[in-house]
């Protein structure tokens, strides 16, 4: 324990190599907390997300007769986004039902992209449905975006 802070959080999401190209992990107790964390990560391959502040709300949608299909166009949402509006999120906020179809409606707090506040780090191309996991019952998953 950190003195006078509390507890270090566990983070929720990271980056983990692969060949040619870079996978996300997500960890989460529910399929909200999972597509939250994915989309966090998302950000986090395209910029330092300590940087974005919440200055406007942005909404994406996404449906898909299976998660995986729901995780891979959910992102794929987010990509567009910022590839089209610049538009980049720090926080996100999931509403889900699993359908069938199952989907997803997001409310995204953050800002247009700024090359004097916002470190451009890769550009994602595409997000894929190879080795992708999408476990709400283990609390984790994992996808890997082309970059």
């Amino acid at each position: 324990m950190r003195p006078g802070r509390g507890p270090v959080p566990r983070r929720r999401y990271g980056q983990f190599p692969t060949t040619a190209d870079v996978g996300i992990w997500a960890r989460g107790r529910s399929p909200e907390a999972l597509f939250e964390a994915l989309g966090l990560g998302l950000y986090a391959l395209l910029t330092d997300r300590r940087t974005i502040r919440e200055r406007e709300e942005r909404r994406v949608a996404a449906r898909a007769v299976d998660l995986p299909g729901l995780v891979v166009g959910f992102l794929t949402e987010l990509v567009v986004r910022q590839q089209v509006d610049g538009f980049l999120a720090r926080r996100i906020q999931i509403d889900f039902a699993p359908g069938p179809p199952a989907s997803i409606d997001a409310r995204l707090f953050g800002e247009p992209f700024d090359p004097a506040r916002h470190p451009a780090k890769v550009e994602v191309k595409a997000i894929t449905f190879h080795r992708l996991e999408f476990d709400p019952a283990r609390g984790r998953a994992r996808v890997i975006v082309d970059i």
